[in-house]
Order: C-alpha cells, then sequence, then structure tokens
C-alpha cells in the first residue's frame, strides 16, 4: 500500500509522525505522504518539521517517509503560488483539498489545483467532465479515496477519470489510526468506485509512479 494523503498532530490528526509511520509499517504499507493541513499561516512551520521528521524515520524504518502538503479551503486564486511556496519549502508531495461533497470548499479550487498543477486534487467531488479532461492533460491525479463522506463521489470521479484516461490514486486521507487500510481493502475501495481489476493495477503504479519508485 501507498497512501500520499495522511494527517499527524501537525494539522487535525490523531498521532504524532512517528507512530503514524509505525501504524503504516504494520498495515504493511510501503510508503506514506504525510500532507497536513496548511495555508499560509502554517506552511513555514510544518514542512520544514516534516521534512525533518521523514529523513530521521527513513534512515530506520521500512515504509519510505515522504514530506508533503494540503493545501485546505485556500481560495482558488492563491493556489498555484501555494503550490509552488509548498515545494520551495520541501514537499515532496502537494495535495489540494478538493470540492467535497461534505464541505464547503469554494467554488473554483478543483480547475485551481489543476491549473497550477497539483500532484493530486483529493476528494473533488462533482467534479467537470472540462477539468477531468484537463487533469488528464496536465498528468493531475485525481484522488479515490477511504474516507468516510468525501468517498461519496467515488464513483463519480472513478467514472470521468476512465472516460479521459485521468489518473487515479487511492489514498485514506487518516486522521486516526482506524483510518489506515491494507492494499486489500483498498482493492475493494476501488471495485466498489466501479473499476475493473485492470484499471485498479493503474491506479498502484499510478502511486509508485508519483514518488518514482
Amino acid at each position: 500500500m501507498i497512501d500520499l494523503h495522511t494527517h499527524s498532530i501537525f494539522s487535525d490528526g490523531e498521532l504524532i509522525p512517528a507512530e503514524l509511520v509505525r501504524r503504516a509499517e504494520s498495515f504493511g504499507y510501503r510508503a506514506i505522504a504525510i500532507t497536513d493541513h496548511m495555508d499560509s499561516s502554517n506552511m513555514d512551520f510544518i514542512i520544514p518539521r516534516t521534512v525533518r521528521i521523514a529523513e530521521e524515520l527513513n534512515r530506520v524504518q521500512s515504509v519510505r517517509v515522504i514530506p508533503g502538503a494540503e493545501l485546505t479551503h485556500v481560495h482558488p486564486e492563491l493556489i498555484p503560488e501555494k503550490i509552488r511556496y509548498a515545494r520551495q519549502l520541501g514537499a515532496e508531495i502537494v495535495v489540494v483539498h478538493g470540492e467535497t461533497l461534505v464541505e464547503p470548499v469554494k467554488e473554483g479550487t478543483n480547475r485551481a489545483a489543476i491549473d497550477g498543477e497539483a500532484d493530486i486534487l483529493a476528494h473533488p467531488g462533482l467534479i467537470t467532465e472540462e477539468e477531468v479532461r484537463l487533469a488528464a492533460e496536465k498528468g493531475i491525479a485525481l484522488e479515490i479515496t477511504a474516507r468516510k463522506g468525501h468517498s461519496l463521489a467515488n464513483g463519480h470521479v472513478a467514472r470521468l477519470a476512465v472516460k479521459y484516461n485521468a489518473p487515479l490514486v487511492i489514498n485514506t486521507d487518516a486522521h486516526s489510526p482506524d483510518d489506515l487500510i491494507t492494499r486489500v481493502f483498498a482493492e475493494k475501495v476501488l471495485l466498489a468506485s466501479g473499476l475493473d481489476k485492470e484499471i485498479i493495477k493503474d491506479v498502484f503504479l499510478n502511486a509508485e509512479k508519483l514518488i518514482k519508485i
């Protein structure tokens, strides 16, 4: 399992990074990105610390730890510049908190994440066909999520991604230890999203390509 969207106590997660990574290791994870919620108020605080703990844990744990960021409820006009800033600070995976059905995310966020070339557009809700087509052109990964609530639009996202050949990844958006999943469960989530077994293989390969393993 490669999970590119998780949270620690640096935002609203329950676990310190070391415990999050250890629990992921116990689930058989190969890699995990720590992508805490952030905007301009905390980016320069969180990312350098995540980079530091990732470097430390990568010396001693079998799970590859990837420092990342999830830009959350950032105004669409600011998203492209914040994506660039997150990378300057050392984030290796930049996720944008998409227009999920269960939160009042500002309209235009999905498009701004794609235009700004985020690595992953998380739980993009009722993303439009034009946005999915553009994500496919730019190689922006769309997320199928195992998280309750955010997962309500998984079928819609999966259907359009297949139609336009946009890359998909599956993540947990984990906030607590109970949110982590095995690869077997991830496959079930993908099947429930309407994807066939051949496309599911590609979903896991897409995660590998993002982190180059």
